[in-house]
């Protein structure tokens, strides 16, 4: 692995362990095992490294919802599988986390594939969604945008509840009831 690679694998690593704030370029260059130099040569600093970093877990995020999203079955299935996917649950969403570091809200820049990838899983969402409807796999009256909005708060706050119980049970509960509210929906 190159040593720019070394870099971002480590600092995605860390902003999921840590967040911004607590991701020093010490602590990334530690762990990537390069010096301050190597650093500097790829990147300008930690601001233009972590862009990088949140950049490819939003790309990886995306990919594997994809995975699901674009799988065989009906919406139904296809929402059930991303929502049951096997997940790291307790230490959360390594993009969701982000939203919680006030100096990544605060960037307009590394904010931006938090925000990026969020809009796209809610419109991947609604897509299925409005192809159940469309399909009469679903109630035609479901709202597809409001219910992907549901969808993506519970499973975020699944994540949440989990982290503060230490626990995953609180996120498997959220994830079944969202399910059961969906599946009163299908015809």
């Amino acid at each position: 692995m190159s040593t720019s690679e070394r870099l971002i694998e480590s600092t995605r690593e860390l902003l999921w362990e840590r967040g911004y704030v607590g991701t020093s370029p010490k602590a990334i260059q530690q762990r990537a095992g390069a010096g301050q130099g190597s650093m500097y040569h790829h990147f300008s600093g930690k601001p233009d490294l972590a862009l990088a970093a949140i950049r490819r877990t939003a790309e990886e995020m995306r990919a594997k919802a994809e995975e699901q999203f674009s799988g065989p079955g009906t919406a139904l299935e296809r929402i059930s599988a991303y929502l049951l996917r096997e997940r790291d649950v307790l230490r959360g969403c390594p993009v969701g986390r982000l939203t919680q570091d006030p100096d990544v809200v605060a960037d307009p820049a590394l904010r931006a594939p938090v925000d990026e990838t969020f809009a796209w899983v809610r419109s991947r969402l609604a897509e299925l969604l409005g192809e159940g409807c469309e399909r009469g796999e679903l109630d035609a009256a479901l709202d597809p945008e409001a219910t992907a909005s549901t969808v993506v708060a519970v499973l975020q706050g699944g994540y949440v509840l989990a982290r503060a119980a230490g626990s995953s049970e609180p996120y498997e509960q959220a994830v079944q009831g969202v399910l059961g509210l969906l599946r009163q929906q299908a015809r």
